[in-house]
């Protein structure tokens, strides 16, 4: 799967999105990962935000499926699927 990764502007980040991020691709390690760009389809679009508002846009961005996350406690046990 084709997976587009979007961060947050990081104005208010409470643990390491980048942490988060490589945690992701290391268990799903199956897929391709890059770093969204508008006009790119993704299978999947993951947001990642530093902090609960979660502000990051996404509007731009041509996806299956959308997952977002806010907190270190969301990581996707059961898959992205």
């Amino acid at each position: 799967m084709d997976i587009g990764i979007k961060f947050c502007g990081g104005c208010n980040p409470r643990y390491s999105r980048k942490e988060f991020l490589e945690k992701i691709i290391c268990k799903y390690s199956d897929n391709q990962y890059s770093f969204a760009t508008a006009g790119s389809n993704y299978d999947i679009l993951i947001v990642i935000g530093g902090c609960p508002n979660c502000c990051a846009s996404y509007e731009q961005y041509n996806y299956d499926k959308l997952l977002m996350f806010s907190d270190p406690k969301q990581f996707p046990e059961d898959g992205l699927i």
